[in-house]
């Protein structure tokens, strides 16, 4: 029997996929809608903590947060949207097993989220990783750590240099986190080697602008500055990277940086495979046009039955502190924007008026490594210890659900009482590799024989030789009786 409720399909599960779908369970009534949430990852990644997972102060599968575990009547489908035919209200499903199908519905819902935005940098595609996924934050830890371990058995010179140069790319927020708390891991490090010393580790942070972390004032930038500095840290500022072939990282300066890790967090932009191949109007940097009310549209054109929210989306900034008059990409605005969707929503089908979406930024706060923050609020900058504080208090309580914020809160603890956890699982990266070094494998098949020549019977061997002797004899009477 066909549904007459109407359907929902919400595309993507990070932020605003996940609380849409979250919050859309609590407002609906039950079946008044069917909501379907399709997303490749079983899972939101929390990516406020990757830097802490990347230093190992945070247990992986605690800053993610399981769709299925907590969505209890959303229809949760593991694969991706490869196109969005609006006009007849179908999306194309597919999956990573199985032939695609097509999903028609009555509301989509795009919150696809953001990638890693790139430029065609020699390179930097074959020997750089990312860091928006809970995955590269867990490589880029093991990597570290299994580098110490390499470059411990060498002597001084330039591959033992290599393997404990680290360089990242891109001075925003996640760039500076992930730096600095690669640089606290780094030095906590070094106590657990003996044969090497803080010295011998070397850190670079790449930025092309003339100073690092915009959302902040100026004064509180040259503070960062100034802390990591202390820290052993290098910053090159204006500075561009032309080339990273092998590994050695090439800059607009002219110096070469011979590296096993670069992490690249210059930038996002929108999830190309869905803005792509869909109908939905898109703006000049991407991203799918949205209104205030997070319909998709403009002001003087609405697509019904279209929304869409979060970094995929340029939403205005009615409170004017946006970039281009756009709310800037963070989650901050993903969560938001996905609570009001929901309502939104809810509204729509009960013949209400959607709401448009004002948030002013509460500000900006950022972990530098154990016990060193900052935050930036307006014109107040705190600095340190405190702003340490603010930072974990800020996003322990933004993770979703009491649950996963338990989870994140015992690693706390447990750090602190018990110390980091410094052990890497690079080897998980390649699970099989000690079954087939010595799994037993079948023997290779016995070439086959040469055919053996017939057995010799022995009296035709005499039989053969009587008649050789014979016939010369018989031949010598003939000659005899013609003469």
């Amino acid at each position: 029997m066909t549904s007459t409720v109407p359907r929902i399909l919400i595309v993507g599960g990070g932020y605003a996929g996940f609380y849409t779908a979250w919050k859309l369970e609590k407002h609906l009534r039950k079946g008044e809608a069917e909501v379907t949430m399709v997303d490749p990852l079983p899972y939101m990644t929390y990516q406020p903590f990757l830097p802490e997972v990347a230093a190992g102060e945070i247990e992986p599968r605690h800053a993610v947060v399981g769709h299925r575990r907590h969505l209890k009547t959303t229809r949760v489908v593991a694969a991706k949207v490869t196109g969005i035919d609006h006009a007849n209200k179908v999306a194309t499903i597919t999956p990573e097993m199985g032939e695609p199908w097509q999903e028609e519905y009555d509301q989509i819902v795009v919150t696809a989220g953001a990638v890693s935005r790139t430029f065609p940098i020699p390179g930097i595609a074959e020997n750089a990783i990312g860091l928006k996924t809970i995955e590269e934050a867990v490589a880029i830890r093991d990597r570290l750590i299994k580098n110490f371990d390499l470059a411990s058995n060498l002597p001084a010179g330039p591959e033992r240099d290599r393997l404990l140069s680290v360089v990242v790319v891109g001075g925003g927020f996640a760039g500076i986190e992930v730096f600095a708390e690669l640089r606290a891991l780094a030095s906590s490090l070094v106590k657990d080697y003996p044969t090497l010393t803080f010295d011998d580790t070397h850190f670079h942070l790449i930025e092309a602008m003339g100073r690092i972390m915009p959302e902040v004032s100026q004064k509180t930038s040259e503070w960062v500055l100034k802390s990591l500095a202390e820290r052993g840290a290098f910053v090159h500022l204006d500075t561009q990277v032309k080339g990273a072939v092998d590994g050695n990282v090439e800059l607009s300066t002219g110096e070469v940086i011979p590296t096993d890790l670069i992490v690249w967090t210059a930038g996002v932009m929108a999830n190309p495979t869905v803005v792509r191949g869909g109908d939905l109007p898109v703006e000049e940097r991407g991203r799918i046009r949205a209104r205030a009310d997070l319909r998709v549209g403009t002001p003087e054109e609405i697509i019904e039955g279209a929304w869409a929210a979060g970094d995929v989306a340029a939403v205005p900034d009615l409170s004017g502190g946006g970039v281009g008059g756009y709310c800037v990409p963070n989650a901050q605005h993903a969560v938001r924007q996905a609570k009001l969707l929901a309502k939104n929503i809810t509204a729509v089908i009960r013949g209400e008026l959607p709401r448009e979406y004002v948030h002013k930024n509460l500000g900006a706060v950022a972990g530098l490594g154990l016990y060193n923050g900052v935050f930036q609020s307006g014109k107040f900058a705190m600095k340190g210890f405190f702003a340490w504080l603010a930072h974990r208090g800020y996003h322990g309580l933004a993770m979703p659900s009491w649950e996963r914020k338990w989870r994140v809160i015992g690693d706390w603890l447990h750090n602190f009482f018990l110390g980091r956890d410094n052990v890497t699982l690079i080897t998980v990266q390649n699970p099989r590799a000690t079954f087939e070094e010595f799994a037993a494998r079948p023997r290779p098949a016995a070439a086959e024989a040469p055919a053996e020549k017939p057995a010799i019977d022995p009296k035709s061997v005499a039989k053969d030789e009587g008649a050789a002797a014979v016939a010369p004899a018989e031949k010598d009477k003939k000659v005899a009786a013609k003469g």
